[in-house]
């Protein structure tokens, strides 16, 4: 065992973890290492061979690797150190944590400053209790997508999907395109999970069914599945007796909710929201504990990766800043608050030390122009529409913050109908 001292620590190789590396390097600090436990760097955009990624960040739609090598040369570029097959296996409240890599064993890191960069995973079937027995043919989208995107393999020919996040979307028009017979998308909510253009380019140009309103309720088969029971929902969610139908099908995909993967987080004692699932952050990405630093969906689930990288690229250059000792002190807090649906919001709390961007995600669709807005004047903009599916900003100048009565210590964003 050996115990290793650095400047900051990143956990996960995905786009936040690398824009992390990045933005710790070109904030100062000499010794930045990524620590990550798969083989190669770039998390699940690995497997994300579609296009639709960097439209923001590069004015350009590249696929998933595309993405990702374009910041990986520039983390080269700029002196990040990478640890690949090196899996984080415990921390401590103090931030350091130990690691085990099979040609170095086990390691104990310390370093100045840490930034979380794990990421989320997908609900299993055993997350929505569907009755029935576990044949082979069941999957989440994700894992469907590595065998068919990298491994070269076909989970089946006669697919069902159920939830209609953007993996589960995409990985359904991916299906048709290796041949596979799609009979369905079925989601339980009254609108949809994924990002309206994913509707478009992967269902309706592939005349693939979609059914608002519905869910799964059975599956069959032994050995392998040999189908579904599929029934509409009522106001509350609950199957309506008398919709069911048996759909035949050889795999069910299921696309219904991301978790932000946090069990480092807990043991190295950071607070974590009871609705987001992720780490409680400031605007600087800083989590409860201070020299320990979160970005990307490891905090709350993106809809767009270049929002991922960027926040990334900022809890590396706070983390910096903290292990250098450069990083301004909160003189005041502000608790922010969702109010007129808002569902989820990050971040939680606002300091008045460098200007924020709050990303929230409304309860329910408004298909008409709306306004989202933090109060006390801090923030106003109208919207064609807001979408669950689609996050939404609210911007607010550090200044802005400085400026408030001192007897403001809360700051509520809503989004409702002009």
């Amino acid at each position: 065992m050996t115990d290793i001292r650095i400047d900051v620590a990143v956990i996960g190789a995905g786009p936040a973890g690398v824009a992390a590396g990045i933005g710790a390097r070109e904030a100062g600090a000499e010794h930045v290492v990524v620590f990550e436990r798969d083989w190669d760097l770039g998390g699940i955009l690995q497997q994300c061979i579609h296009p639709g990624f960097g439209l923001h960040t590069f004015k350009e739609e590249l696929t998933g690797p595309e993405y990702m090598h374009r910041w990986i040369e520039r983390a080269h570029g700029a002196g990040v150190t990478f640890r690949t097959n090196t899996m984080v296996f415990r921390m401590e409240e103090d931030g350091s944590f130990w690691t085990m890599n099979p040609n170095e064993g086990i390691r104990h890191v310390h370093a100045g400053a840490i930034v979380l960069g794990m990421g989320c995973r997908e609900r299993p079937l055993g997350a929505i209790r569907v009755p029935g027995s576990r044949p082979a043919g069941i999957y989440t989208a994700g894992t469907a997508q590595r065998f068919v995107n990298m491994e070269g393999y076909m989970p089946g020919n006669r697919v069902v999907v159920l939830g209609s996040g953007d993996i589960g979307l995409i990985m359904a028009r991916r299906m048709m395109w290796e041949g596979a017979s799609v009979e369905g998308v079925f989601e339980i909510m009254s609108w949809p999970g994924g990002l309206r253009r994913n509707i478009a380019q992967c269902l309706d140009d592939y005349g693939i069914p979609f059914y608002l309103d519905h869910t799964v309720t059975r599956v069959h088969g032994k050995d392998r599945l040999e189908g579904v029971t599929v029934a509409k929902v009522d106001a509350n969610k609950k199957p309506i007796l008398g919709t069911e139908r048996f759909v035949a099908c050889d795999t069910l995909l299921l696309a219904v909710g991301l978790i932000p993967e946090n069990e480092l987080s807990r043991m190295a004692g950071v607070q974590i929201h009871p609705v987001t699932g992720g780490p409680v952050v400031n605007q600087c990405l800083q989590t409860t504990r201070e020299n320990v630093f979160a970005a990307g969906n490891v905090v709350i689930v993106y809809d767009l990766v270049d929002w991922v990288s960027a926040e990334g690229y900022k809890a590396g250059k706070n983390a910096a800043l903290f292990a250098l000792d450069g990083l301004p002190k909160a003189t005041r807090r502000f608790d922010v608050r969702g109010g007129e649906n808002v569902r989820l919001f990050s971040p939680q709390w606002l300091s008045d030390q460098e200007d924020a961007t709050i990303f929230l995600r409304v309860t329910k669709p408004v298909e008409q122009r709306c306004r989202v807005t933090a109060d006390h004047g801090l923030f106003s903009k109208t919207l064609r529409y807001a979408r669950p599916g689609e996050m939404n900003e609210v911007h607010i100048k550090a200044e802005q913050l400085r400026m408030l009565p001192p007897d403001v210590r809360e700051i509520t964003v809503d989004v409702e109908e002009e």
